[in-house]
């Protein structure tokens, strides 16, 4: 048996990589650690590069869909480049959310971070972006290294959104 699970054979620990700036590159990553909290285990969210907008107290409000380059869209790029297409994907999937009861990222982070989840940004993607822990919600507990993210996932299950 290993750390990674309990004597069900039921994950009990695991750590989310959110990399992504988006709202579909966020949501999926809080959605887990907040049902991964739910179901009683352990959850750490690491924020690095674009997934630090998650959790940066100037962009958390200004998160939008991804309407270039995002095959899932199913409109041709063409399209999605259009001035306001970004702004029309980003309010109707909030209306969607909202409908179904899933808050913004900010309460989102808030509520996930009451559960006691562990929330961190990457110390590389902070440096290169010259942010500092002060930029950030007070739910990111600290700026760690790659190596202390693994150290901390240790016995869990990694998950990169």
């Amino acid at each position: 048996m290993s750390d990674v699970t309990s004597n069900e054979g039921k994950i009990t620990k695991v750590s989310i990589i959110i990399s992504k700036g988006s709202l579909e590159g966020i949501y999926p990553g809080l959605i887990m650690a907040n049902g991964a909290r739910a179901e009683g285990m352990d959850a750490n969210l690491f924020f690095t590069f674009f997934g630090l907008d998650a959790i940066h107290t100037k962009r958390i409000d200004h998160i939008k869909v991804a309407t270039v380059g995002n095959p899932a869209m199913h409109i041709p790029t063409l399209i999605g480049g259009l001035p306001g297409m970004s702004a029309l994907a980003t309010h109707m999937m909030n209306k969607t959310m909202e409908s179904l009861d899933i808050p913004p990222i900010g309460e989102f982070i808030e509520m996930i971070g009451d559960t006691g989840c562990g929330m961190y940004a990457c110390k590389a993607s902070v440096d290169m972006f010259k942010l500092s822990k002060d930029d950030f919600v007070p739910q990111v507990q600290d700026i760690i290294t790659v190596g202390d993210f693994y150290d901390m996932a240790a016995g869990g299950q990694i998950i990169f959104t």
